[in-house]
């Protein structure tokens, strides 16, 4: 894979706004965009939920190009420091969580506290190498060629089935996403590796993740564990895939309410 990133800007980015009380920064995972996190809204008696889509997803526009973990980490900051917040309970699943352990461990003055879900520091081999391709065929079939397979990997079998509210809205979601945005994405998680900003983690960590969920996030969960100084274990949502934080949001907006006090 030929690799040229650049920056981002962020300016063109909208964040997006509700509650009141503490701020909790919300990071999407891939193909998804900001509304991803709608689930968590009866957080918002008590925490001032802030989100935004991630470069060419939904709302954001495409970028110039390729763009980096450090490209990412620095969008992240800018956009903390327009909204003026200096610290900032800080949540992200798949990609948004990779994102999350880096700016975590490259501002750990920022952070007040940070959730992980269904996520890794860095990618094993075999996923390294699957990423360009599923970009390929992003660009050259559009997104919607890939939701059979990724609906497999989001939810559990009873909850495609079920064809419940939120599998519509992942898959109509997918459905709209840039062929051209998924593919830089997928490009940027063939190439983050953030193993050593976790370490430099300083807030205590709560990592989440399906019960359901395929061996090598189990594995990268337990890495997280025994790597973040902060990490207070690991809680397996049940009967939950990728999607854990949407297959079964009851239970993981008790585990955010609990964790974050």
């Amino acid at each position: 894979m030929d690799w040229n990133p650049r920056p981002l800007e962020s300016g063109n980015v909208t964040v997006h706004r509700r509650g009141r009380g503490q701020p909790l920064v919300l990071l999407h995972c891939l193909g998804q965009s900001w509304r991803f996190w709608d689930v968590l809204e009866p957080l918002t008696d008590r925490y001032e939920l802030i989100a935004y889509s991630l470069p060419g997803h939904a709302d954001t526009p495409l970028p110039a190009g390729q763009y980096d973990q450090e490209a990412t980490t620095r969008q992240l900051k800018e956009l903390a420091e327009r909204e003026g917040l200096t610290r900032f309970h800080l949540a992200g699943i798949s990609m948004g969580g990779s994102l999350a352990q880096h700016f975590a461990g490259t501002h750990p003055d920022m952070v007040e506290k940070l959730i992980l879900c269904d996520c890794t520091p860095r990618y094993n081999e075999e996923s390294r190498a699957n990423w360009p391709v599923r970009a390929k065929i992003a660009r050259e079939q559009g997104v919607t060629a890939l939701i059979p397979m990724l609906l497999g990997v989001f939810f559990t079998p009873g909850s495609v089935a079920g064809n419940g509210p939120n599998v519509r809205h992942v898959v109509e979601t997918f459905e709209a996403c840039s062929g051209e945005g998924y593919a830089l994405a997928c490009e940027w998680l063939a190439m983050v590796d953030a193993r050593e900003q976790a370490k430099r983690i300083e807030a205590p960590t709560l990592i989440m993740l399906g019960s359901e969920e395929r061996e090598a996030f189990k594995e990268a969960a337990a890495w997280m564990q025994a790597n973040i100084p902060g990490s207070r274990g690991i809680v397996e949502v049940p009967a939950a895939g990728h999607a854990s934080v949407r297959e079964r949001p009851e239970f993981c907006v008790a585990q955010f309410r609990d964790f974050l006090g």
